[in-house]
C-alpha cells in the first residue's frame, strides 16, 4: 500500500531523511528521491528535495561534485561530511525521542501531565 503522507509531516523530516540516505553512500538527487519512495515516503518532487540538499550543502553538512553523465546530462553527486554525520546523528536521536513521545500520547499512555478539565 502506498501511503499518502501530509506534506507538512514530510517537510518536517525531509532534511533528516535526506541525510540518512546520503549517509549510506555517495548518491545524487534522483536516487535520493527514489530511495525515499522505496522506503514508503511517496513521491518527493525535485522542487521540494533540491532546496533541502542545497541548504545542507551551504551549511556544510553535504559536499557535492558535478560529474559528466554517460550519454546524458551531468549529475551532482552528494557525500555527507563529518559535520553532516554529526547533524544527522543528533537529528535522528531527537526524531526518535519525538516519535516515541508522540506514539505514547496517541495511545493514551502519556505521563498524566496536562490531563484534566482545566
Amino acid at each position: 500500500m502506498d501511503e499518502s503522507w501530509p506534506g507538512d509531516w514530510l517537510r518536517g523530516v525531509l532534511e533528516t531523511m535526506a541525510l540518512a540516505v546520503v549517509s549510506e553512500g555517495e548518491t545524487y538527487g534522483y536516487l535520493i528521491a527514489a530511495r525515499l519512495a522505496g522506503a514508503g515516503m511517496g513521491t518527493i518532487k525535485g522542487g521540494t528535495l533540491y532546496p533541502v540538499l542545497n541548504r545542507l550543502e551551504r551549511d556544510g553538512a553535504l559536499a557535492s561534485q558535478w560529474r559528466q553523465g554517460e550519454g546524458g546530462p551531468g549529475r551532482k553527486y552528494y557525500t555527507i561530511t563529518v559535520a553532516g554525520r554529526e547533524r544527522f546523528e543528533q537529528q535522528r536521536a531527537q526524531w526518535q525521542r519525538f516519535t516515541e513521545r508522540t506514539s505514547l500520547l496517541l495511545r493514551g499512555e502519556g505521563n498524566g501531565v496536562g490531563h484534566g478539565n482545566g
